[in-house]
């Protein structure tokens, strides 16, 4: 069976894995691929990895667009993904209603789980809260960072340490199993990015990466897209 070539950030892997159902009935195609870091999965296009279809954020598919690697003209808004906090089901919730609070509820925590620094988009927004915070040596050594924030969210939930906390993207956090969404961060402190997708100018499925898309942000699958944690969007 063909399958569509996909790279994408982490944020979207539970809303894609919970339409491949519904795209492999209309097409006949398997949905194939990665789904990572944000900078990761770019870079990986750039060096050539086949991919039909792109999801990343808004500001990365530009600059691919730029580079003709993605065309311009197939780019769709996907909708909105936060940046949260997530504990382990069955612990108790990190109240965090301002800069303060999640200050105290850091520096709280025995372990801190999160996405690259460097490469993920949460990861790189938690990297500039701590140092926003002032914490950013004091918690260092606590830090506990994965390669994406799906893997983040499953050492989190397997941790045995006493007061663990994670923050990545709230689909990453919705979508694994044992860890419990917590809230969003607090004012001041918070993160909201577009999550787009794309077709690249080398795919070699381009009419199934089109109807990905169609399904990715069509009005029909707006509850979908909220369950996994997508807010807006197109549709």
């Amino acid at each position: 069976m063909s399958s569509l070539n996909i790279l994408s950030g982490g944020a979207a892997q539970g809303l894609v894995g919970s339409l491949t159902p519904a795209f492999k009935a209309h097409t006949g195609f398997d949905i194939a691929g990665e789904f990572g870091a944000v900078g990761a999965m770019a870079d990986k296009l750039r060096k050539g990895t086949p991919a039909d279809i792109v999801i990343l954020t808004a500001a990365l598919l530009a600059k691919l667009a730029q580079e003709k690697l993605v065309a311009a003209s197939s780019i769709a808004d996907v909708g909105l993904v936060e940046t949260a906090l997530a504990v382990r089901t069955g612990d108790p919730q990190a109240a965090v209603s301002d800069a303060a609070d999640l200050r105290e509820v850091l520096l709280a925590s025995d372990s801190i789980f999160v996405p690259d620094i460097k490469a993920s988009t949460a990861g790189i927004h938690v990297a500039n809260v701590l140092q926003q915070l002032g914490i950013a040596a004091e918690v260092a050594a606590r830090l506990r960072i994965f390669p994406n924030g799906a893997m983040a969210m499953r050492e989190l939930a397997a941790s045995e340490v006493p007061r663990p906390i994670g923050c990545t993207q709230s689909t990453e956090i919705i979508s694994t199993k044992g860890v419990t969404l917590s809230g969003s961060l607090p004012p001041g402190c918070e993160l909201a990015t577009m999550y787009t997708a794309g077709i690249t100018t080398a795919a070699a499925h381009p009419q199934q990466a089109q109807e990905l898309i169609d399904l990715l942000i069509g009005a029909g699958q707006h509850e979908q897209r909220k369950r996994a944690g997508f807010i807006g969007g197109q549709g």
